[in-house]
């Protein structure tokens, strides 16, 4: 007796500049999940399949590397979803400016989207998806170096930056190209089978339980903003950082009043100094985690805590790892 088929269709932006990985990624584990639903069923009605999808009404078009990507096909093809990879960029900034280049694809989403297509991105895809206005008001994500740029442009957005997917009325986002592909995995567990789903991760040793980039982020190199009273602070803190700071010294330090310090550090750093402080310490706690033989107590006074245990929450709290494991993961190994 014949099965009914059952098909979904994830279909590619074809984007001139696109990481290939935020391409061929999803192609292989789709076409990875395929072969091996038929060899547990030679039978299989599922068909799991992709296309690159134009707006260009072009043939070809070329990733980051220059190589040439085809067939691409019309916006017309019947599509379960549609991902906007990531593209290549030098800073925030530069990822910004690209956007200019990507008019006619930012047009398609947005006619995508009241065709009721379901949108996802990977990377800085989101940005096509901020610019397109189809964030607005909703929580999104991307990867952690666009936070402050991405925010200071869409202010709509309610960006949380440390989640790795974050689905919101039919728009999807995610970090860096790695995490597209564990979205792929949640989509095979909803709308196939949940053991295909597992043992595709498996074969392609993909980390199923990562849901947080929070371990991953680096504020040395996130973009910081140019201005000389953020400098001015920023050298102040990273200097004084071994000991304790009040926001009434770090004000007299650079010249300005406390009510003015907290207006700035809140536009120029979405957060206060208290909590950018924090931000250092743990930034500093990392690099020492994987660097040092240094005890958790000895990296806790260079950070300018006295008390471990509180020390000890913050950074489980800023990174979802305790430091113990932080340093396990992300060590410097010698060879």
């Amino acid at each position: 007796m014949s099965r009914t088929e059952q098909r979904f269709t994830v279909g590619l932006l074809a984007l001139d500049g696109a990481m290939a990985s935020s391409l061929v990624g999803p192609m292989d584990l789709l076409r990875i999940a395929q072969k091996l639903a038929q060899l547990r069923d030679p039978a299989t009605p599922l068909r799991l399949q992709t296309v690159l999808v134009g707006a260009r009404g072009q043939s070809s078009f070329n990733d980051s590397g220059g190589l040439a990507l085809g067939p691409v096909h019309s916006p017309d093809h019947a599509l379960d979803l549609l991902v906007v990879p990531g593209y290549m960029h030098s800073s925030a900034h530069d990822a910004m400016e690209r956007l200019g280049q990507y008019g006619p694809e930012i047009e398609l989403l947005r006619a995508l989207s009241l065709r009721g297509v379901p949108l996802a991105s990977s990377c800085c895809g989101a940005l096509l998806l901020a610019e397109a206005g189809l964030l607005d008001g909703h929580q999104a994500t991307t990867s952690w170096w666009l936070d402050g740029a991405f925010r200071r442009r869409y202010p709509r957005v309610k960006l949380a930056v440390d989640r790795m997917v974050v689905e919101d009325d039919g728009v999807t986002t995610t970090g860096a190209s790695t995490a597209v592909m564990g979205y792929m995995l949640q989509l095979l567990a909803r709308y196939t089978d949940p053991a295909l789903a597992q043992h595709t991760a498996r074969m392609m040793l993909i980390d199923t339980d990562r849901q947080s980039q929070a371990p991953y982020i680096s504020l040395a190199l996130g973009e910081r903003p140019r201005h000389s009273l953020s400098e001015k602070a920023e050298a102040f803190l990273q200097r004084e950082l071994h000991r304790e700071l009040s926001i009434a010294e770090l004000a007299g330090h650079c010249g300005t009043s406390e009510r003015s310090l907290l207006r700035h550090f809140r536009q120029h750093y979405g957060a206060s100094p208290l909590a950018h402080l924090q931000h250092l310490r743990v930034e500093r706690a990392k690099a020492l985690l994987e660097t040092t033989l240094l005890s958790f107590e000895e990296i806790v006074e260079r950070c300018g805590y006295s008390d471990a245990s509180s020390f000890r929450k913050l950074f489980k709290r800023a990174t979802s790892l305790t430091p113990a494991d932080y340093r396990e993961r992300f060590r410097l190994r010698a060879h």
